[in-house]
């Protein structure tokens, strides 16, 4: 009895230093957008398999780098119940995804952050997801680096040039249009490209 108990006051403590990381978030507006890539929507069903690779649990903290509408932090928030914080240069997508937040109930759990990704201290975050150009990927990687042990990186379509992915998923969207490609790393990186898993 007394280790359940031991395990029950672990687990409200954790809670409470993950929403106290969370809090100290700085929501405030930039003084003006620089939107580095275009904005297009990552599938629903590509979400998904992003989220199940990286397996966020519920007091983890995730960053959705150039989150536009919002929908994986929002998904992660519903079906993984951790944190999630998304962030967007375009004041433009950062209403639009606090207003999803707002719609789908998890705007306790979801912050949307208006500022440039380049700025962004990732130490913090458990799981970053990405869905970028190919050049800004290469010029997250310094940031990437930094992240604690153990944290995950999940990327739609494009790599982490020079490092070897844990895992390469190729999957077809119900759309058919296309294939579409996630990758996932787990840090610390492997310097060097290695084969696929």
């Amino acid at each position: 009895m007394l280790a359940a108990a031991a395990v029950g006051i672990a687990a409200i403590g954790g809670a409470v230093y993950y929403a106290a990381r969370f809090a100290r978030i700085d929501t405030a507006p930039l003084p003006r957008p620089l939107v580095n890539a275009p904005f297009v929507r990552t599938p629903e069903d590509t979400v998904d398999k992003m989220l199940k690779l990286a397996a966020p649990r519920e007091n983890e903290l995730l960053f959705d780098l150039g989150c536009g509408d919002g929908r994986i932090v929002v998904r992660a928030a519903e079906k993984y119940r951790c944190r999630a914080v998304g962030f967007d240069i375009d004041p433009r997508r950062v209403e639009e995804a606090r207003q999803n937040a707002r719609r789908r109930g998890v705007d306790d759990r979801v912050k949307i952050v208006e500022k440039d990704i380049f700025q962004v201290d990732l130490s913090e975050a458990d799981v970053v997801t990405l869905y970028l150009l190919p050049r800004l990927n290469e010029k997250l990687i310094p940031q990437l680096k930094r992240l604690k042990p153990g944290a995950r990186i999940v990327s739609h379509d494009f790599d982490l040039p020079g490092i070897g992915p844990d895992k390469v998923l190729p999957l077809m969207t119900p759309e058919g249009e296309r294939q579409h490609v996630i990758y996932l790393w787990t840090t610390p990186f492997r310097s060097v490209a290695g084969p696929h898993r």
